[in-house]
């Protein structure tokens, strides 16, 4: 599996071509909503040596009767030469489809964003021949979703928040909803999700607490994620005592959460956590190491 947020950030729209509506929403521009979707080549190279190529190139097909073509770029920091390129991909587009070109620019870090979406002009200062005027989604616009309500209403739109909140605060009620969603989903429209959830947070701490979530909430599922932890699962228990190895890894799952969240552990609560060899118990300190403020509020009954 590519393990690059890079390929998440704008794959996404191509396993979820409707997913431009429901953003374009949140970001609250007024796109009429696409009455079909075309996956396009993104190959944008010409004759001559130089290769170009946009990261996502979708055609939508709008009620209005105006289809656009929208090509979606990942941009995972500031560099210098993106904009004349960006600006060559938007006049290429328009040259070679006879459509209007928009470009969705999909950001992980704030200072990012805000730097793609700066209007960036091209020509002579008194007289500018082009202006570019990326439209970006990025963790300063992107929604929270810790609800697994709101999950629910559009999983696409909620698994591209969750990938761009990689390093938020609250990366972990974000990916909890998302698990709470997923037990309940179809495993076809699952597994993809939580490949491109793994897959978006790269080498952040929060990829290794979506791992362990995946692992206790999702142990159903077949996905190649899932299967890998599976497998990491089995190797350990024919080592030990399958009761016990099961225990001590539940332990450390949840106080591997707790580090990642960045919470100082106790001795006492951590002795109170390994030496527990109840799975139910266990499983129940899970659910609440993701979201409890403290330590010892994991153990604190509700």
């Amino acid at each position: 599996m590519v393990s690059s947020p890079h390929e998440a950030m704008h794959r996404i729209f191509q396993e979820n071509p409707g997913l431009f509506s429901g953003l374009s929403e949140v970001l609250g521009i007024d796109f009429p909503p696409p009455t079909s979707v075309t996956v396009l080549p993104n190959d944008l190279t010409e004759t001559s040596p130089v290769e170009r190529r946009v990261d996502t190139l979708l055609r939508l097909d709008t009620e209005d009767g105006e289809p656009l073509l929208l090509a979606v770029e990942a941009q995972g920091g500031k560099d210098s030469g993106k904009p004349a390129s960006w600006a060559y991909y938007a006049a290429y587009l328009l040259a070679k489809y006879r459509l209007q070109p928009l470009l969705l620019v999909v950001c992980q870090d704030r200072a990012t964003a805000e730097w793609a979406a700066r209007e960036v002009h091209f020509g002579p200062r008194q007289w500018p021949v082009l202006t570019l005027r990326p439209l970006v989604a990025g963790p300063h616009n992107m929604p929270v979703i810790t609800d697994p309500a709101e999950v629910r209403k559009d999983l696409a739109l909620a698994t591209l928040a969750a990938i761009t909140h990689a390093t938020h605060p609250d990366a972990g009620a974000i990916l909890k909803s998302m698990t709470t969603v997923l037990r309940d989903t179809p495993q076809s429209i699952a597994d993809p999700i939580i490949e491109l959830v793994a897959q978006g947070l790269g080498k952040h701490p929060a990829a290794e607490l979506w791992r362990k979530l995946v692992a206790v909430d999702l142990s159903f599922y077949k996905s190649s994620l899932s299967q890998e932890l599976r497998d990491e699962g089995r190797a350990e228990g024919r080592a030990e005592g399958r009761a016990e190895g099961e225990a001590r890894r539940a332990a450390e799952d949840i106080l591997d959460i707790l580090e990642v969240r960045g919470i100082d552990v106790p001795e006492a609560v951590r002795e109170r956590i390994t030496g527990c060899g109840d799975p139910e118990i266990l499983r129940h300190w899970h659910r609440r190491a993701v979201t409890a403020p403290t330590a010892e509020d994991v153990l604190t009954e509700e």
